[in-house]
């Protein structure tokens, strides 16, 4: 999932001063959509509201405490059924390489559509049928790629992000998308022990960011890495078990087994109460943090999930 949308062939970039002159046009714009725009994506957005029940052990991030991120490259994304906005963490090396959805952007076109958007949209819409409602739990939630598909639907999201610029990027993406009454956001990583842990960030790979620095550098070796201390929390200190969770989504370069590890509660609920699972199982960076996909596996059939499909580089497992 950390490479979310295809990348373009053959682009031919236009001179950097060009180029760097309708990118500032284009920000103008933007800064003016910000500002002055009324539109709402959201179809439905009285159909849940922002959860009230009381949170234990971490408080939910403070978007409106947060610094803005700035400058703000925001778009709406392109071919899906309830269309998104979300606002990018890496640019590229501006202005000779900027990132191939800015290049889109200066061409008119929308972003790519990121495949987990379109994944999230398909299961939830099979439970908007069935008559469901519940919690969408987005772990990793990066620039909210996940999230805000789920939200436009009018689905309620739990997200944890422990990257700063994301959760900045996150914050956006709740402004333009109008979803700040159904989106809670946790400054986080979710794992299986509360308290802190390392966590390397990648200067510009946000999205390849990990708990274990070997994974964080497996596909971007050239990075810079940055190590700091962030918070962590198992799920099941977070969501109390009187709440329905519909969907949980993990993408968390290598911390999978780990992070479900800290959601057993969660996952042992009988029969349709257990949430429909989608995690990343990756055995490369499985292995950098000291498990695998044998471990998940074995586990997840300790809680009663005996049916899981391989869908690329994700997994998507059910009772």
């Amino acid at each position: 999932m950390a490479n979310a949308w295809k990348r373009d062939r053959g682009a031919n970039f236009v001179s950097p001063r060009t180029l760097f002159s309708l990118f500032s046009a284009t920000f103008l714009i933007l800064i003016f959509f910000l500002f002055f725009t009324s539109s709402n994506p959201n179809p439905n957005p009285d159909i849940a509201i922002k959860a009230t029940f009381p949170f234990r052990t971490i408080q939910p991030f403070d978007c409106q405490k947060c610094p803005q991120s700035y400058p703000v490259i925001a778009n709406i994304v392109e071919n899906l059924r309830h269309p998104f906005l979300y606002s990018l963490a890496d640019l590229g090396n501006l202005p000779d390489k900027p990132h191939k959805n800015i290049a889109r952007l200066l061409k008119g076109k929308p972003f790519r559509k990121p495949d987990i958007s379109a994944t999230i949209q398909e299961v939830l819409g099979k439970f908007r049928v069935e008559g469901r409602d519940g919690f969408v739990v987005d772990v990793g939630g990066n620039v909210g790629m996940a999230s805000f598909a789920a939200a436009v639907m009018g689905f309620r999201v739990l997200v944890f992000e422990p990257v700063l610029e994301n959760l900045q990027r996150i914050c956006d993406g709740i402004y333009l998308n109008r979803v700040g009454e159904l989106v809670t956001v946790f400054e986080a990583a979710a794992s299986d022990r509360l308290g802190n842990i390392s966590f390397h960030k990648l200067v510009g790979r946000l999205d390849n960011s990990a708990v274990s620095a070997t994974g964080a550098k497996l596909a971007f070796k050239s990075n810079e890495e940055i190590a700091l201390q962030v918070k962590s929390v198992p799920l099941d200190e977070v969501i109390p078990e009187s709440e329905p969770v519909l969907l949980l989504k993990i993408d968390v370069q290598g911390w999978e087994y780990h992070v479900l590890k800290g959601a057993s509660k969660l996952l042992s609920r009988k029969g349709s109460e257990a949430p429909y699972l989608i995690y990343e199982e990756d055995e490369r960076l499985l292995q950098a943090s000291n498990s695998s996909s044998k471990d998940i596996r074995d586990f997840l059939r300790s809680v009663g999930y005996h049916h899981c499909t391989q869908h690329g580089t994700d997994a998507h497992c059910t009772k």
